[in-house]
C-alpha cells in the first residue's frame, strides 16, 4: 500500500505514479549543490546511469541537466550537427515530427523517412536512405508516445554501422529508458536522450542523456560554435565528469531535490545489477501483454499495426465505433483514473492511451494494473450505451 495522500490514479504515458521512497527523497532539505553530501549523491546518480545503459566505456558520459525531455532534442540539434549538415529522422509519429522540427530550428537539413501510422520504417528503406547521401546523424524515436510504436534500435544501428559508419546513431528514449532494452555499448549507439518522469519513475524536471566518446569528439571538433549556451555539451561535460569523480563543479545550478529523487529511483532500478534490469524489462513485457490481451479481447485495435512492434510501457488503442474520448475519459475520471487522449494530429480523436510502466507494474500490490484492467470492459460498455 502507498502512504501518499489520496489522489486519482494516473496511468498515462508519463508522468507516472511514484514510489513513496522516491517522493520522500524529493523532500530533502535544502543543501548546497557543492556540498559533499549532494556531490556524492550526484556521483552515484551518474554511475547508476552507466549501469542502466549497460555501458562500461569510461569515455562515454552521462548528463543530468535541469529541464524536460525536450531539452534533449536541443542538446542534439545544437551540439551533434551543424547548420547545413544532413539529418535523417525515422518518423513513427508526433514526437518524431517534433524532433525534426527542432533539428530544423538549428539549421540542419532534415529528411524524414515516414512510416504509415502505427508502423515503422523498414530496414531496407533505412539502408536505401543512408546510401542516398551522407548523413551526420540519424534519429530514432525508440517509443513514439503518440502511436505506441517501438523501434528496433539494435537492428537499425547495425544497418547504420554497415552502410554509413560515420553517421551518429541518436535515440530519443524519453518513453523507453527504464522499460525497453538499451545496450549502449554493444549496439554502437552514440547518444540517448531521456527524462526523469517516465519509466525511470522520478518527478519531472530532469533531462537525462548518455553520450558516446565519438559523440563528444564530434562536439569538440565542430567547425562552428555550439549553437546553444545552456545546452552546450562542451560546458556540461567537465561538470558531469567532476561530479562523477566526487568533486563539486559549477556551470548552472542543478535541480538538487530532483537529483535526490532520481537517485532513489535509480537505486531501486540498478541496485540488483544488470540481471535485475533485465528482469525489469521482462516484468514490463508481461504487464504489456496483460493490457494488450485485454484490449484485443474487447474487440479493440492497437494503433501499432502488430504486437511485435508495440511498446511495452504504454498502449495506444483505437476507440470503438461511435465512442469518443469525451465519453470514455470522463468516465474513467469519475472512477478516479486518469488516462490520456490521442496526440497524433491525423488520428487524435480516434484513440486513447494507457501508461503501464514503473511502480504501477513493478509493485503489483498497489493494484494499479488490476484496477485498469477491471475498469476497461465497464468503461467501453458504458461509453457504447
Amino acid at each position: 500500500m502507498s502512504s501518499q495522500a489520496e489522489h486519482d490514479l494516473t496511468l498515462i504515458p508519463g508522468p507516472i505514479e511514484f514510489d513513496d521512497q522516491v517522493l520522500n527523497a524529493m523532500s530533502h532539505p535544502t543543501v548546497a549543490h557543492t556540498a559533499k553530501p549532494f556531490v556524492s549523491t550526484f556521483s552515484q546518480v551518474l554511475k547508476s546511469l552507466r549501469t542502466l545503459f549497460f555501458s562500461k566505456d569510461p569515455k562515454a558520459q552521462a548528463f543530468v541537466i535541469a529541464g524536460s525531455g525536450t531539452l534533449g532534442w536541443d542538446i542534439v540539434s545544437s551540439n551533434l550537427i551543424e547548420a547545413g549538415e544532413n539529418a535523417l529522422v525515422l518518423n513513427t509519429g508526433y514526437f518524431s515530427d517534433s524532433f525534426a522540427d527542432c533539428l530544423g530550428v538549428y539549421g540542419a537539413k532534415v529528411d524524414q523517412l515516414r512510416a504509415p501510422i502505427g508502423d515503422r520504417p523498414g530496414l531496407n528503406e533505412i539502408e536505401a536512405a543512408l546510401k542516398s547521401k551522407n548523413y551526420k546523424i540519424i534519429t530514432i524515436t525508440h517509443v513514439d508516445t503518440s502511436t505506441g510504436v517501438l523501434s528496433d534500435i539494435k537492428a537499425i544501428s547495425e544497418v547504420v554501422h554497415k552502410v554509413s559508419p560515420d553517421t551518429l546513431v541518436v535515440v530519443d528514449g524519453v518513453c523507453s529508458v527504464g522499460v525497453e532494452e538499451i545496450r549502449f555499448d554493444d549496439w554502437g549507439l552514440d547518444f540517448v536522450l531521456s527524462a526523469s518522469q517516465k519509466a525511470i519513475g522520478a518527478p519531472a524536471g530532469l533531462s537525462i542523456s548518455f553520450a558516446s566518446a565519438r559523440a563528444l569528439a564530434t562536439v569538440e571538433s565542430r567547425k562552428t560554435p555550439v549553437a546553444s549556451y545552456f545546452a552546450s555539451l562542451l560546458r556540461w561535460a567537465p561538470i558531469m565528469r567532476a561530479y562523477e569523480s566526487d568533486k563539486p563543479a559549477y556551470f548552472a545550478t542543478p535541480a538538487v531535490q530532483n537529483v535526490y529523487a532520481l537517485h532513489e529511483a535509480l537505486r531501486q532500478i540498478t541496485s540488483g545489477g544488470e540481471s535485475a534490469i533485465v528482469e525489469r524489462f521482462k516484468v514490463h513485457q508481461h504487464a504489456s501483454d496483460r493490457v494488450k490481451d485485454t484490449v484485443e479481447g474487447l474487440g479493440l485495435k492497437l494503433v501499432a499495426v502488430r504486437r511485435d512492434i508495440a511498446a511495452h510501457g504504454m498502449s495506444a488503442v483505437y476507440l470503438p465505433e461511435g465512442v469518443q474520448n469525451t465519453d470514455l475519459l470522463p468516465w474513467f475520471l469519475k472512477h478516479k483514473v486518469v488516462l490520456a487522449g490521442g496526440i497524433h494530429k491525423e488520428i487524435a480523436t480516434k484513440y486513447f492511451r494507457i501508461g503501464h510502466m514503473g511502480v504501477s507494474v513493478t509493485n503489483p500490490s498497489l493494484g494499479h494494473l488490476d484496477k485498469i484492467l477491471t475498469l476497461l470492459p465497464e468503461a467501453i460498455k458504458s461509453a457504447k450505451n
